[in-house]
């Protein structure tokens, strides 16, 4: 379990390490919507709620100012976490692998024994990785989703096992045909990007069973 945690935690920070930045693609016949995925829309509206969710959270936390100074791209952010969330669900699908409420449950559970509590827990998702209270099942969730993943392909806690883990992603987010409004930025199927912006809360990629410090 332990191992299967490192794997999800690391390659999912390398996935989250590249978020958004301006460039070009075009959603303009869809007014209202921040990107095209699969054929199906994100909205707009629904990238600005998970902005607002972790804005609240970051100004009733204690170094609030640092929290938003921090994240001025959280717009940009959220769409690619939207989008990354898309290509995992996708590649899951190719890898014929899912997680089940008892597993989110049970790694949530050992990750917040391990920080000390919940709050500890949410704490420090919002710090490291841009996440609301409310959004952190979502992000364990997604966490072993992607050591599932790396299970089923065989991809080892290594840097190579990072590159045939990446690959996947690739192949998997060529296939949902991403297509990002000009005001978030243009999606990189390669590179895994939304632009080339790195989330300020990012300082390095955990090698250990703890959450990782990412954007999510």
């Amino acid at each position: 379990m332990h191992r299967r945690r490192r794997t999800a935690l690391t390659v999912s920070a390398a996935l989250i390490a590249a978020a958004p930045l301006l460039a070009a693609c075009g959603t303009d016949a869809h007014p209202g919507t921040a990107a095209v995925v699969g054929g199906q829309r994100i909205e707009v509206s629904t990238v600005q709620a998970k902005v607002r969710d972790v804005r609240e959270a970051q100004q009733a936390a204690p170094q609030s100012a640092q929290l938003i100074k921090d994240s001025g791209q959280l717009g940009r952010a959220k769409l690619y976490d939207l989008i990354v969330d898309r290509v995992v669900a996708k590649a899951a699908q190719d890898a014929g692998v899912s997680v089940s409420r008892k597993e989110i449950q049970d790694g949530r559970d050992e990750l917040v024994e391990q920080s000390g509590g919940e709050e500890q827990l949410a704490a420090m998702y919002l710090q490291q990785r841009g996440v609301a209270p409310d959004q952190v099942e979502n992000a364990v969730r997604r966490d072993i989703l992607v050591g599932e993943i790396a299970t089923a392909i065989g991809a080892e806690n290594s840097p190579q096992g990072q590159q045939q883990l990446n690959a996947a992603f690739t192949t998997a987010a060529k296939s949902l045909d991403i297509d990002v409004n000009p005001r978030y930025g243009a999606w990189d199927d390669t590179k895994l990007e939304l632009g080339t912006y790195k989330a300020p809360w990012i300082t390095q990629v955990s090698q250990e069973a703890q959450p990782v410090e990412a954007g999510a």
